[in-house]
């Protein structure tokens, strides 16, 4: 692929949609600075590493994905190291997330998520194990260790992700329903053991979700995140306050913690209503839709499941920000892709989303247990 076609090539299906939800993010970190009588610091932060991100992701589809299966594994270790190294510095917010470069913060977590797909691809890419179950014992051990090392930072959302994740690359490589559903129902027989490894901030979460307060009751210490993130929402409206304007004068309504970052999704409520609402959801659902049909058009094994990771990932980091804001789950810490206030993850989510790009530009030569094909030029 040359510079010249790279315009006409590029997945602007991918593209647009990612524009769009980072514009939204905007909308949303702007109306929290309002809300909470704050500058636009924040906003023009999120704007830099915005920049930052669609470069990344724009400079992440020039050279052939294909590259990353030499460097799958050392990237995961890497990986794995920074992980390691986050419990060297200091916590901050009684946890220990990010390693510090003065006033710039590096989230590892964030990027392991991606090193872990790369890996788990390169690994199942030509293996036929993983039809068995014990050939799923050594990519789900492969998972749970990236696992151990966030739960403890302590970061129960991102943890979460990468189970769901483990699934659903291994069932697109060929992995069996049944014994799927074996692994599955092992896991539920661990919860005792994940419940017992969680911080007493995380198990009054869950409280809180199991006993949530009406609108009528004053929330306590565990429930006030839910209960303020319920109302938010709430006070959206069908129009949201952009066009209705705000329905209360208390400004004490307004007030949600964490809601540039961890309930973005409810200021996007609150301020335009159920459009916002559906319509983010909505640029969600296309955005990974387009990435299933790369998936599924895409022979090569390394990139097809590289691809179906990065979606599951998606799908599953949604579902739970949006679930925990209006009290299906339980909160959980998870940000949402590409919307909430982050440079780490904004940064590393625009990155996967290059790489479905690349993968969706670049059919080519395949030599494999496949026969030997020809499709465009690489």
């Amino acid at each position: 692929m040359t510079l010249s076609n790279w315009p006409r090539r590029l997945c602007y299906s991918i593209l647009v949609p990612a524009l769009l939800l980072f514009l939204l993010g905007w909308l949303g970190i702007g109306r929290y600075g309002t809300l909470a009588g704050l500058s636009h610091g924040l906003l023009y932060r999120q704007m830099v590493w915005s920049v930052v991100g669609l470069t990344v992701m724009l400079a992440a589809t020039f050279p052939n994905y294909r590259v990353l299966t030499r460097l799958s594994y050392s990237l995961f270790l890497i990986a794995l190291l920074l992980l390691i190294v986050v419990y060297l510095f200091p916590r901050v917010h009684s946890v220990r997330r990010w390693i510090r470069f003065g006033s710039i913060g590096l989230q590892p977590s964030e990027f392991a998520k991606l090193a872990y797909v790369l890996a788990l691809a390169r690994y199942l890419m030509y293996r036929e194990n993983q039809r068995r179950l014990w050939g799923l014992l050594y990519p789900l051990a492969l998972t749970l260790v990236p696992v151990f090392l966030i739960l403890h930072e302590p970061d129960l959302g991102t943890a979460l992700v990468f189970l769901p994740v483990f699934f659903a690359v291994v069932f697109t490589a060929g992995a069996r329903w049944r014994d799927l559903l074996i692994l599955a129902a092992l896991g539920v027989l661990t919860m005792p053991l994940l419940w017992s490894q969680m911080s007493g901030e995380q198990r009054s979460r869950v409280g809180a979700w199991v006993h949530q307060t009406t609108a009528e009751q004053t929330p306590d210490d565990d429930t006030y995140h839910l209960h303020q993130a319920k109302q938010m929402v709430a006070l959206g409206g069908v129009r949201g306050s952009w066009i209705a304007g705000q329905t209360v004068e208390d400004p004490a309504a307004y007030q949600l913690p964490e809601a540039r970052s961890d309930f973005i999704f409810c200021v996007i409520g609150e301020r335009f209503g159920w459009p916002g609402v559906v319509g983010t959801l909505g640029l969600f659902a296309f955005l990974v839709w387009r990435g299933l049909v790369i998936a599924a058009t895409t022979r090569e094994p390394f990139g097809r499941l590289l691809v179906a990771g990065v979606m599951a990932m998606f799908v599953v980091e949604v579902l739970i920000n949006t679930g925990m804001t209006v009290g299906l789950l339980p909160i959980t810490g998870l940000s949402l892709p590409l919307v909430s206030y982050g440079g780490s993850g904004l940064v590393a989510h625009m990155l996967m989303l290059g790489l479905v790009m690349n993968v969706g530009m670049r059919p080519g030569y395949e030599m494999g247990k496949e026969p030997f094909r020809f499709v465009e030029e690489q």
